[in-house]
């Protein structure tokens, strides 16, 4: 029993690696995700998988992670594996192996684990959306918005922290990964950077995100892996740009109003739109169906704010992007499992999957230089 434990470990932890190895090679680094439908996509599927199993957990999580997952994981299907993050495969690898591994054992390189982030739902309401997305593209176009200049660096800085699944001893239950800070700085052109991460670097230094990669690859920016010289050519026509959303992301997530949402709040984190396209942003999110505004959220950092959101009645996770109240400054955003899915009795309602908070945002001159040390 333990050597077949032992060398289904392995297995399990080289699934993690080629998974990650996969991932990283296929994507334009620097675009942190821990996309929280991907992430826990895989984490659904290798448990619907070690579910309908006979006893081999290792091949199961296996399949899950490659892909073929039973008819009742398909609504957590991973949407387009391929556009997955460095930061995001590091997890997803993490998380498989957690799943399917039945001894003891930590995943995540450099942080503490703790109990599932939980808290209270907010309630929602449909009505005065369009007003406070139109309020927030006002504030948005009035904003400080430096461009940024070949040479220099968007830099970001947020902190973040995420629920998974852990399974040990054949047990599962919820856990999270301590509340950290994380740093990216971005070229323009998006074939320079650097992140500081402890999710995901083994060194307290970071690592590069310079292009092109290991196997010689210089990716192409899309919506989905977007540079700042990518952004300044998108239209910022509503209605065009709402277009070109649903086309560029058609088949993925559960349905395309849910990914149109999605992409845009992807573009609002860490990212740095051009300030025009940065209100058109919310202008276009106006026109998706199923757009809500929620009273009260809290960012990773504490700080209560006004979301906007949408839930995806298929994960029942809704997505909230959180403003300050007044001024209606971006905050962060976060994902919480509002209805509970059939089949899934551990990801009760309440709990907080993925949550982030925008701490700085700034144009700096130098790789790894802060906005307290530029010029």
């Amino acid at each position: 029993m333990n050597a077949n434990t032992s060398r289904q470990n392995a297995a399990a932890r080289e699934e993690g690696a080629q998974l990650f190895d996969r991932t990283t090679r296929d994507l334009p680094p620097g675009r942190h995700r821990f996309h929280k439908e991907r992430m826990m996509a895989q984490i659904h599927e290798t448990r619907q998988a070690e579910h309908t199993a006979t006893g081999a957990n290792g091949a199961n999580g296996g399949q899950g992670a490659n892909g073929a997952t039973p008819a009742k994981a398909r609504r957590f299907r991973l949407s387009r594996p391929a556009f997955a993050l460095p930061a995001l495969a590091a997890t997803v690898a993490a998380a498989v192996v957690a799943v399917v591994v039945t001894s003891g054992g930590e995943s995540g390189p450099g942080l503490a684990t703790g109990p599932a982030l939980t808290t209270t739902i907010g309630v929602a309401s449909a009505e005065g959306a369009p007003r406070l997305l139109d309020e927030i593209a006002l504030a948005a176009a009035d904003g400080k918005h430096p461009v940024a200049k070949p040479g220099q660096y968007i830099y970001i800085e947020s902190k973040t922290a995420n629920t998974f699944v852990r399974t040990v001893n054949d047990k599962s239950s919820l856990a999270s990964y301590a509340l950290h800070t994380r740093q990216v700085w971005k070229s323009p052109d998006g074939t320079k950077g650097w992140l500081i991460d402890p999710a995901v670097n083994e060194s307290p230094e970071g690592e590069t995100l310079s292009l092109p990669d290991e196997q010689g690859n210089t990716p192409r920016a899309d919506l989905n892996g977007p540079s700042y010289d990518y952004l300044a050519k998108l239209t910022t026509d509503p209605d065009a740009l709402l277009a070109k959303i649903y086309k560029e992301t058609k088949g993925q997530g559960n349905t395309p109003d849910q990914q149109a949402f999605t992409t845009i709040g992807e573009l609002l984190g860490e990212s740095y739109p051009p300030q025009e396209l940065y209100s058109a942003l919310f202008k276009t999110a106006a026109k998706i169906p199923g757009v809500v505004v929620v009273d009260d959220a809290v960012d990773a950092a504490g700080r209560h704010g006004v979301a906007v959101a949408r839930l995806d009645e298929t994960s029942g996770q809704r997505e909230e992007w959180i403003f300050d109240k007044k001024t209606h400054v971006y905050l962060g955003e976060r994902i919480v499992q509002v209805n509970r899915v059939d089949g899934d009795d551990l990801i009760k309602p309440g709990t907080i999957v993925f949550t982030s908070a925008i701490m700085k945002r700034a144009v700096v001159d130098g790789i790894k230089q802060t906005p307290s040390q530029s010029g």
